[in-house]
């Protein structure tokens, strides 16, 4: 995982997939079982946040399949 400033209050992430996946499912989790302490406000900024990750990722394009004499498995600093 890198992160990047680009503004104060804006980062850049980069993520493996399963990085990622891990950060959604655990929103997932939080907004579907929260207990009642946790404010309606938060959860609904979160749902929103999961509804936008949803948006995009059915956006994007599917993943092509690795060339010919390619390595497959995470790339390490990518």
């Amino acid at each position: 995982m890198e992160l990047e400033r680009l503004r104060p209050t804006v980062l850049r992430g980069t993520f493996h997939i399963y990085e990622l996946s891990a950060l959604v499912a655990a929103a997932r989790y939080v907004v579907e079982s929260a207990p009642p302490d946790v404010p309606a406000e938060s959860l609904d900024l979160l749902g929103q946040v999961l509804a936008d990750y949803d948006q995009q990722l059915r956006a994007l394009p599917s993943a092509a399949a690795p060339a010919a004499g390619s390595v497959a498995g995470p790339e390490r600093g990518a």
